[in-house]
């Protein structure tokens, strides 16, 4: 009787191990099958999910059962968290006028969430002038960052005008850093983008995406300069020894 290589039996498998016959091929088996379909299913539906809006997915939670009910959940929850956080980047975009009594609610408890930037000012002074006209195209460039204005003096009982224009600089609900006058901005002859560069300095606000990228270029140009003139002084070293 010839023997069926495909049979499990204990001869086939000293056979296989001394690789006499050929080994059997993994079967998938049932549990193997209900498992690849539970994960087409969960992809299919993670597709599903996210294309659908908060409203849809609040029609959804009534028809699922308790696990894709929690599915469902988190994803209403990362949708939100997303629309929230799209709303907060656009949120400011102009200067906003308060008064000594709105400084509290205004700067110190807002900038616990947000970076606040307060100008104090006298409209009477040409660097003011030149500041408020520059400041409210940073304020329309960076809507993220709050920024407010108040009359020096009326922050500040007496506060000298030799000292305006004043940026105060409030993040995490305290003051951060601040800038008296206008000189370290080049003056009369400063430009919204120095008002710009300073806020990026201290934090306030964020650099550009290109920025970004172009400072990470050079950074992996510099690594890799580095690493091929360490490479250059090894062959030059191994050079010498001989």
């Amino acid at each position: 009787m010839a023997n069926n290589h495909e049979e499990d039996t204990e001869w086939n498998d000293i056979l296989r191990a001394k690789g006499i016959i050929p080994q059997k091929e993994n079967q998938i088996t049932e549990a193997d099958i209900i498992d690849m379909m539970d994960e087409a299913i969960a992809k299919r539906n993670a597709r599903n999910y996210e294309e659908k809006t908060v409203d849809e997915l609040d029609e959804l939670l009534d028809e699922n059962n308790e696990e894709e009910e929690r599915m469902l959940m988190e994803y209403r929850q990362q949708r939100l968290n997303a629309i929230k956080q799209e709303l907060s980047e656009d949120k400011f975009g102009e200067i906003q006028h308060i008064y000594k009594t709105d400084f509290v609610r205004e700067v110190s408890e807002a900038s616990k969430d947000v970076w606040v930037v307060a100008y104090l000012y006298k409209d009477s002074l040409p660097i003011c002038k030149l500041m408020s006209a520059h400041l409210a195209t940073v304020a329309a460039r960076n809507k993220s960052t709050k920024f407010v204005k108040i009359i020096g003096d009326q922050c500040i009982p007496n506060y000298p005008d030799r000292n305006l224009p004043t940026l105060l600089i409030y993040g995490e609900g305290d003051v951060k850093a601040q800038l008296v006058g206008a000189s370290q901005l080049g003056g009369l002859n400063m430009k919204p983008s120095d008002i710009e560069a300073y806020l990026r300095r201290v934090g306030a606000i964020k650099k550009p995406e290109s920025q970004s990228k172009a400072s990470e270029e050079t950074k992996q140009s510099s690594i890799r300069s580095s690493a091929t003139a360490a490479l250059s002084d090894d062959d030059e070293y191994e050079s010498d020894d001989y």
